[in-house]
């Protein structure tokens, strides 16, 4: 697999039509690779793949729902028979839902660890699959230790930091670190190199399609504004994000925290983990 630049190389990203996929897509396009820009709204994959396209090679859009089993197996197998077996694969599509865990309902849960979860297990198992079959069929030679490939999975750093106001969300991206974790033992043999990226706060658009329970829509609409707020303020926007993936591929990185609160939260985990439980009890602004 072409690392850096990645010319010749084939990257299907899902999520793809804003946010980290957007510019992940995007920045892969500009070093080389053949995008798939993948998304649930066909028209803003449309919009990734069209954009790619005037950077790098080529790019195609698809439509696809990640938490569908179906769907992914079909997109899995268009991909491979419409192109061939793709060298990078980030899994990137996600959805957030902020509230106490004693107010989130089945269909919440549902619906959250069907995108957030399940999404990356069918694309991780589905890509994965047709890496490790190609893998195989290569000559062992001193290659990089990601020459069969590169999975890429999205979670965050509340991965690895609890939170009253986030418990389906944390739980979602924990899975995802620890799945990340384990394919990467898996796989190594194969040389296909797993990485699982923690992005902190960041400028991804997320908040807008994010539901909030436990609260009426009033005191949900005056969180969302202070958090957006607060993103703003951060000014960290997901093109430097992106920047980390592209890095985490080429060198293969295992864990990848991105901001500085990212690279912080992890090391408090590690080295306090009182700490972090003492910090997950304190409540959003404006949110008793």
């Amino acid at each position: 697999m072409p690392v850096a630049p990645f010319d010749g190389a084939l990257a299907v990203v899902t999520g793809a039509g804003g946010g980290f996929g957007r510019a992940t897509a995007l920045a892969l396009a500009e070093r080389g690779a053949t995008v798939i820009a993948a998304d649930i709204d066909g028209a803003s994959a449309e919009r990734t793949a069209a954009l790619a396209g005037t950077l790098g090679p080529t790019a195609t859009a698809y439509q696809v729902d990640v938490s569908d089993a179906a769907a992914m197996e079909k997109f899995a197998a268009d991909v491979r028979g419409g192109h061939r077996v793709p060298d990078i694969v980030v899994n990137n599509a996600g959805i957030a839902i902020s509230g106490p865990f004693l107010d989130t309902g089945v269909a919440d849960w549902e619906r959250i660890l069907g995108v957030n979860l399940w999404g990356v297990i069918h694309g991780s198992r589905l890509f994965g699959a047709q890496m490790l079959e190609r893998s195989r069929a290569l000559p062992t030679r001193p290659d990089p230790p990601n020459k069969g490939g590169h999975i890429v999975n999205i979670a965050s750093a509340a991965a690895y930091s609890p939170s009253r106001q986030l418990p389906a969300y944390c739980t979602t991206k924990a899975a995802v670190l620890m799945l990340s974790e384990c394919l990467r033992a898996e796989l190594a043999g194969a040389r296909i190199g797993v990485t699982a990226v923690c992005p902190g706060f960041s400028e991804t658009g997320i908040l807008r399609n994010t539901t909030f329970v436990g609260m009426d829509e009033r005191r949900a609409e005056r969180l969302r504004e202070l958090v957006q707020r607060g993103m703003r303020l951060r000014r960290y926007p997901p093109e430097k994000v992106a920047e980390r993936i592209v890095e985490a591929i080429v060198k293969n990185k295992a864990v990848v925290p991105v901001t500085f609160e990212g690279h912080l939260l992890r090391g408090l985990s590690r080295l306090s983990p009182g700490a972090m439980r003492l910090l997950a009890r304190v409540p959003a602004p404006g949110v008793r």
